[in-house]
């Protein structure tokens, strides 16, 4: 890593977020980072993307096809960027080391392994959820019907309706006849007997 900072020393980078209002400068030295929003001096390199394009950024190898997208425009000396990628694909994010002498080592190394409990809980909580949903959405595809048995089903539901029709224009004539048969049994009763 030495290598890598001494190659970016004395180098500043300007990143433009499009989630920002405000740019990022990285101005590099052989020892520290400074990460400014204000910057008068000249820029090495500037950078213009989004947050979610920056972690992509992770694998070297993804830079030229971002910015043949247009979804990174790079303005400047694109080496730096690369020296960048390398220097964080190299650094061992330790949190630890750096909490140790405000918290004591004792306590960082209980959090520590509070946090790796945790996140594999969580993850195997994770799986055990989407077994879960696998299971449950295994079960009841088995119980959705196939487009055959719902086209079946919707043409035994005309059917039944044709027949439900016919039988009401059956009862409709039926009570047509009653009704004419009541009339003449009215009339006949009406009558006086001879």
């Amino acid at each position: 890593m030495k290598a890598v900072r001494l190659r970016l020393s004395g180098k500043v980078l300007r990143i433009e977020l499009r989630e920002l209002n405000f740019p990022l400068l990285f101005v590099f030295s052989e020892n520290r980072l400074a990460v400014l929003y204000e910057w008068s001096g000249s820029v090495d390199c500037t950078v213009q993307s989004g947050c979610t394009v920056l972690r992509k950024l992770q694998d070297k190898r993804q830079l030229s096809s971002l910015m043949r997208s247009g979804e990174l425009i790079v303005d400047g000396d694109i080496a730096l960027i690369q020296q960048v990628i390398t220097l964080l694909e190299r650094a061992e994010w330790d949190p630890g080391e750096w909490l140790a002498p405000y918290f004591g080592d004792i306590v960082v190394e209980s959090v520590e392994q509070m946090w790796r409990k945790s996140i594999i809980y969580f993850t195997s909580f994770l799986q055990r959820q989407r077994k879960n949903f696998a299971e449950i959405v295994t079960e009841e595809y088995q119980f959705t019907p196939s487009p055959l048995q719902v086209i079946a089903f919707n043409e035994e539901v005309n059917a039944f309706n044709e027949e439900v029709n016919a039988f009401n224009e059956r009862v409709n004539a039926l009570q047509t006849v009653v009704n004419t048969l009541s009339a003449r049994l009215i009339m006949l009763e009406s009558r006086p007997c001879q």
